[in-house]
């Protein structure tokens, strides 16, 4: 089995070797082709007014100046030249995409252009709280990650339809368990506005995270199952038509 891996982190970043760890165990056959800086937020956008510079920085690793979704379109379509890959892996990411965070995802992206290309394609992600003063437990994802994939591969997964798994922001030994979630949502508040000066007293601006005690996140979500301990795994589709309303509106423009 070949096995492209991207992100969105970046071609340096901790949860590209942890991602291609997990590749590893499924194949020896793994290739990685990730954004040479940082792309996170950048969701599925596509390079058309730039060009793509390619590196290679090792033996099958390559680092592009683009996005994840650049990144497995240069890896399907030129570095392995039409001969593969059988499954895509994005991740895994710095921290948590659950709820409407798959909108804004570079990584959840990279595992929607390989679902578009006809690809069986995961996106994995490590929650975690940057001011906890702890780094990522990527051993968590490290541990669950190869069994999780092989046991969903087994089964296969729908044309058009991605996988997304999240790992809880704990160590190996207290995940409670796999909780299979639908997509949660997250407090909007909690994106904020903050206002700086330079030093010439000029303005800029940040979009920041704010830390918010809220509601209790819906049961049976991805949300709520990070927030247990749980590794979410989320299926998503391609297809985002919301039926429903389609038919409310076919009677009322009729």
């Amino acid at each position: 089995m070949r096995i492209l891996v991207t992100n969105d982190d970046g071609i340096h970043s901790e949860g590209l070797d942890a991602c291609a760890e997990i590749a590893r165990a499924l194949s020896d056959d793994v290739w990685i082709v990730a954004p040479e800086f940082d792309q996170s937020g950048v969701s599925h956008s596509l390079s058309l007014n730039d060009p793509l510079r390619l590196r290679q920085v090792e033996e099958r690793r390559f680092a592009v100046k683009g996005t994840p979704t650049d990144c497995v379109i240069m890896g399907a379509r030129h570095i392995l030249n039409g001969k593969g890959p059988d499954l895509v892996l994005s991740g895994v990411n710095r921290g948590r995409n659950a709820g409407e965070d798959v909108i804004y995802s570079g990584t959840v992206a990279g595992a929607v252009e390989g679902t578009i290309l006809g690809i069986p394609s995961l996106a994995l992600s490590q929650a975690y709280k940057s001011r906890s003063g702890h780094p990522p437990h990527w051993s968590t994802a490290i541990k669950f990650g190869p069994d999780i994939i092989r046991r969903v591969l087994t089964e296969g997964i729908p044309r058009d339809v991605l996988i997304n798994i999240n790992f809880p922001d704990c160590t190996p030994g207290e995940v409670k368990g796999i909780a299979v979630s639908s997509q949660g949502r997250n407090n909007t508040e909690r994106l904020q506005i903050d206002a700086r000066q330079d030093g010439r007293g000029n303005p800029y601006y940040w979009i920041a995270y704010v830390r918010l005690r809220g509601a209790p996140p819906k049961n049976g979500t991805d949300v709520s199952a990070i927030a247990d301990n749980r590794i979410a795994v989320t299926p998503l589709r391609l297809d985002m038509t919301d039926e429903p309303f389609m038919t409310k509106l076919a009677q009322l423009l009729r």
